[in-house]
C-alpha cells in the first residue's frame, strides 16, 4: 500500500487487491465515529456530484468518507468486469477502511451499491447506503435486482432518482430498509432546470438523508 497526499481531496492510498490496485480518497472527520466507504457506478468514478456531497458534508459531522475506486477504474479501462471481480476489488480495499476500529457503512452508487449489498454481511459492515440502485436495467423491470438489495443483512438506506430509469422509487419492493426519493432526479440524481428544485437542493436532500440515518446508528 502506498500514500499520497493531495491538498485538494486528503490522503490517497493505493491498495494492491487480487483484482488490480485499487485507489482510496480520504475525507477524514476531526472525531469520527463512523467510516462511510463508497464506491462509485460503471459509467463514472468519484467524481459523481453525490459521491462529492457526501465527502464534502459529512466529515463536518462525525464521518470519515473514503471514496473508493474500483481497479479497473484505477487502470484506466473504460468498461467495468463481471460483478464478482468487482467483489473481490471491493473486498480488497476493507481491510484499509476498517483498520481504525470504527464501524464501517458499505456505500455506493449504481454498480457499487450492488456491491455493497452483495458484500456487506461477509465483511461484517454496520450498514450499506445505495445510492442510485440500479433495480433493474432501463425498460426492463422483469429483470430484477431486488435480491441483492433485501439480502443485504444490514441496516440499508437507499437514495433513489425521482425519474430514474433503473428503478424509479415506487418500484421498489417492500422490505428492511429505508428509502428517500430525490425529486425529479435521474440516475446520477441530477435534476433539470424546470424542476422545482435546483441541483444544489437535490443533492441536500441526499446528505440530509444520509445525516440522519448515519445519526440513528451511531
Amino acid at each position: 500500500m502506498t500514500t499520497e497526499s493531495n491538498r485538494t481531496t486528503g490522503v490517497t492510498e493505493t491498495i494492491a487487491t487480487e483484482a488490480g490496485d485499487a485507489r482510496v480518497t480520504w475525507h477524514r472527520a476531526k472525531e469520527p465515529e463512523l467510516v462511510l466507504a463508497v464506491g462509485h457506478g460503471a459509467g463514472g468514478g468519484i467524481e459523481a456530484r453525490d459521491l462529492q456531497a457526501l465527502a464534502a458534508v459529512l466529515p463536518g459531522h462525525g464521518v470519515s468518507v473514503a471514496l473508493v475506486e474500483q481497479p479497473w477504474r484505477v487502470a484506466g479501462k473504460k468498461v467495468a468486469p463481471a460483478p464478482k471481480t468487482l467483489d473481490v476489488g471491493w473486498r480488497g480495499i476493507w481491510p484499509a477502511v476498517a483498520r481504525s476500529g470504527l464501524p464501517v457503512i458499505s456505500g455506493g452508487r449504481s454498480a457499487g451499491a450492488r456491491v455493497a449489498c452483495r458484500t456487506a454481511t461477509e465483511l461484517g459492515a454496520r450498514a450499506v447506503l445505495a445510492l442510485g440502485f440500479p433495480l433493474h436495467p432501463p425498460g426492463k423491470p422483469e429483470k430484477s435486482r431486488a435480491g441483492e438489495l433485501l439480502g443485504a443483512g444490514v441496516p440499508t438506506l437507499v437514495v433513489q432518482g425521482g425519474n430514474d430509469p433503473f428503478g424509479r422509487p415506487e418500484e421498489f419492493p417492500e422490505g428492511d430498509y429505508d428509502l428517500v426519493p430525490v425529486p425529479y432526479g435521474d440516475h446520477g440524481l441530477a435534476v433539470p432546470k424546470r424542476a422545482e428544485l435546483t441541483q444544489e437542493q437535490a443533492l441536500a436532500v441526499v446528505t440530509d438523508a444520509v445525516l440522519r440515518w448515519t445519526g440513528s446508528l451511531e
